[in-house]
């Protein structure tokens, strides 16, 4: 098994550091982002990884990272996604080939190994094509693959620990297995604390709220864990989250974020709701009790909880119906404040407030 690649970092008092975390081919909101924060030569960029996969722009997001780093301090890491276009023309061990076989054909345009196929006009129709794509892949994109070869594992300063997935420990760090640093499922919900601020991507952070979906970055002071995956490109109401740290020696935190949704400005108060709900993709079952053509009567099947869900967000895979992230929950509102609007319905707004999805029956002026 590969091992952790550790880089030393220095950040410095005086420069802000910016970090953003699975942006998953989506250039338009990483442009966005970075325009909406004011990027700029004073600043250090700090890519958490996962730049790469499920996003259409995936081989061209790779390329404007790899542009940035020509003119300023850009530092981005390995993310489970990031190592599979140089895994698949190596043959590792580590991934078997079937694995390829469904994700190449599952996610079709998204993948960028079928957008590498595309821009050269190899076919890609089966595995039997995957021999001469990594041929293709070796003499035609040699840039593209030795940056992706290079990409660390974590990025260590005094104070910070970045890493794509999350580390069990601090010390030691090049024994740990890359794999499981990038690929560290449910990170805080293994209870662990640091000295130094261990910031991570990976985990969409709204999957760690049972009640209420919140795409807005985890600070956990007693900790010294912040988690930023705002579940971009993967949740229809995801967005990119930019950590803010003022500098190297700053603990003094902020975020700002990119959704891409229309913003209007809430006219009514509205309490929050208590008791709701969020349901996420791995518990996402449910049972059709009465469909609708705007909303489905539903009893979510992990919960027994009765809701209605959005129509539009209900699917059938593997022969269960499912939804998309859903939830009943009513966002707290004030007058003046601006919310993102994600869907417009016959009872409400489906509407973002702070990074935090719910539903606004009041009036909006856009």
């Amino acid at each position: 098994m590969e091992l952790a690649k550790v880089e030393p970092i220095r950040l410095p008092a005086g420069r802000r550091v910016l970090v953003i975390s699975d942006i998953h081919g989506n250039l338009t909101f990483f442009k966005a982002l970075l325009r909406q924060v004011g990027f700029c030569a004073d600043d250090i960029l700090i890519l958490l990884g996962d730049v790469l996969e499920k996003g259409v722009d995936s081989l061209a997001t790779l390329r404007y990272v790899m542009s940035l780093r020509e003119r300023y301090e850009v530092h981005m890491l390995c993310g489970n996604c990031d190592n599979l276009t140089f895994h698949f023309v190596d043959q590792t061990p580590d991934i078997p080939p079937e694995f390829y076989n469904s994700y190449v054909f599952g996610w079709g345009e998204k993948c960028v190994l079928t957008q590498m196929a595309r821009e050269v006009g190899v076919p890609l129709e089966s595995p039997a094509d995957f021999p001469r794509l990594r041929a293709v892949i070796q003499e035609r994109f040699a840039p593209e693959l030795a940056f992706l070869r290079s990409l660390p594992t974590i990025l260590l300063s005094d104070r910070f620990l970045f890493v794509h997935g999350g580390v069990y420990r601090e010390d030691r760090l090049e024994q740990l297995t890359a794999w499981r640093c990038m690929k560290n499922d449910n990170f805080l919900g293994l209870g662990l604390s640091f000295h130094r601020w261990v910031v991570v991507g990976h985990w969409p952070v709204t999957l760690y709220d049972p009640s209420i979906p919140s795409a807005a970055p985890i600070i956990l002071p007693e900790r010294h864990i912040i988690s930023i995956d705002g579940g971009c490109q993967l949740k229809w109401d995801g967005q990119l989250n930019a950590l803010i740290i003022p500098d190297g020696e700053s603990e003094d935190f902020s975020w700002q974020s990119y959704d891409g949704f229309p913003t209007a400005v809430a006219l009514d108060r509205q309490e929050a709701s208590t008791g709701s709900i969020n349901i996420r993709w791995h518990e996402n079952p449910v049972e059709v009790l009465e469909w609708g053509e705007e909303f489905s009567r539903c009893r979510h099947l992990a919960s027994g909880r009765v809701l209605d869900i959005l129509t539009e967000y209900l699917y059938e895979k593997g022969g269960v119906t499912r939804c998309e992230d859903s939830t009943d929950y009513r966002l707290p509102v004030e007058p003046g404040d601006v919310l993102s609007i994600v869907r417009t319905t016959s009872r409400g707004y489906l509407a973002k407030k702070d990074g935090v999805t719910g539903w606004y029956a009041g009036r909006i002026q856009s």
